[in-house]
């Protein structure tokens, strides 16, 4: 899973999915965006707008409960 925001267009994006896919999008509203790949697998959400979204005005934190961090080699 990639996690990424650019700052300049308050975008946030979760790639669960690695490597290029043929996507269709399903809009849920204005801000939420969903990246649907074949069989139906979601393979990315997008978030507009994220600051107002997800962060109260800020940029949203990422908190990870149970998941083991590995160091980077």
């Amino acid at each position: 899973m990639k996690i990424s925001y650019d700052a300049e267009t308050d975008a946030l994006y979760v790639r669960l999915v690695d490597g290029p896919q043929e996507c269709r999008t399903v809009r849920l509203n204005e801000e939420i965006a969903l990246n649907i790949g074949p069989g139906e697998i979601l393979v990315g959400i997008e978030v507009l707008d994220a600051k107002q979204v997800l962060g109260q005005g800020k940029i949203p934190s990422i908190e990870l409960e149970n998941v083991p961090v590995v160091a980077a080699s």
